[in-house]
């Protein structure tokens, strides 16, 4: 499949990387705003995570984070 090649190709890159981290730092930002929003903004909320979620899974962030260790702790 086609998008699987591109994104392994994107991963040996910093710039990519860090791209990725700022989509889990979003994710980890919204997990924090669900604790103080109203009940009326808790589904829009999980949405976000949701979809942060599978964009993280569909990289292999884990994976990137180990590879790219050094230039995320800048």
């Amino acid at each position: 499949m086609q998008i699987q090649d591109d994104i392994k190709a994107l991963q040996q890159y910093d710039f990519f990387a860090r791209f990725i981290n700022l989509i889990h730092q979003f994710r980890e930002e919204c997990i924090e705003e669900m604790h103080k929003a109203p009940s009326d903004q808790i589904q829009q909320l999980s949405g976000r995570i949701i979809s942060y979620d599978q964009i993280l899974q569909m990289v292999d962030f884990d994976k990137i984070r180990q590879y790219h260790q050094e230039s995320l702790n800048r």
